[in-house]
């Protein structure tokens, strides 16, 4: 088989038959490419071997000459990230991106430069990623689907589950790895007002199971993971001076040097 190119006509050769009718060259605009594949062994213009089954791109703006060894797949448009957006991406094969990391087949990652992107041969667009804007009266509740160290270089374990803040970053775009549960609205707390949390977190980062803890007005926090309001905002009690109290025990507890013990009847 002979492609041939020509600008005028040209007779056929005894025993030459046309594979396909004249067709006109392909014209690939700027932030455009065509998908290519060899069907046979080749050499290319930069003297590089090119194996049967390998895939590579031609780069518009141009125009593209096809050869009898390569086949035309499809044409691929560049995707354009605006700011605070990023494109999701898959390995089709094992590669290397265009940070020159090495990739897994079926690895996904996130490529968060701004502008447009044309993705390789082997690399499969997923989906457009948003940024969540975060503010001081909102937060972002995550969950790690593996272990890995996330855009903020902290490492979660599998399963893990943390908040991130306005101070941490004004938007976030979650990794592959992170999974958004939800956004958490932060508690507000004035002076006549209290609330008792049920499973708090420790200065550890770890839930104390069981246990509680009685925040009181005025103040602003954002619920953990895990923790959980046990009657929701409550009214603190606004006493006359001819009026009291009575208060029954229904746990073990120390106040101002004085044990409670709770006795169950």
């Amino acid at each position: 088989m002979d492609i041939r190119f020509a600008q005028e006509p040209f007779p056929l050769y005894p025993g030459e038959i046309l594979k396909q009718t004249v067709t006109p060259l392909k014209v690939i605009e700027p932030n455009c490419a065509l998908r290519l594949r060899a069907v046979l062994d080749f050499v290319n213009e930069e003297n590089e071997q090119i194996r049967a089954g390998d895939e590579f791109l031609f780069y518009g703006p141009g125009t593209y000459f096809p050869r009898k060894e390569v086949s035309v797949e499809e044409q691929i448009k560049a995707v354009i990230l605006k700011p605070n957006e990023a494109v999701r991406l898959r390995a089709k094969k094992e590669m290397i991106d265009r940070d020159g990391i090495e990739r897994e087949t079926g690895e996904e990652w996130l490529n968060r430069t701004n502008g447009s992107y044309l993705p390789l041969a082997y690399e499969e667009v997923v989906s457009i990623v948003k940024a969540y804007v975060l503010t001081d009266k909102q937060a972002l509740h995550v969950r790690a689907l593996r272990t890995f160290t996330d855009s903020l270089k902290r490492k979660h374990l599998h399963g893990e589950e943390w908040l991130v803040y306005a101070s941490d970053a004004e938007t976030y775009i979650p990794d592959v790895y992170e999974e958004v549960v939800g956004v958490v609205s932060v508690t507000v707390l004035n002076s006549r007002q209290y609330c008792v949390i049920l499973d708090p977190v420790g200065r550890d980062g770890k839930p104390q199971l069981g246990k509680k803890k009685l925040v009181q007005g005025e103040k602003c926090f954002f619920l953990q993971p895990g923790e959980k309001l046990a009657n929701g905002i409550q009214n603190v009690y606004v006493l006359e001076e001819d009026e009291g109290l009575i208060l029954r025990c229904i746990e073990s507890f120390k106040e101002d040097d004085v044990s409670f013990l709770f006795v169950r009847f």
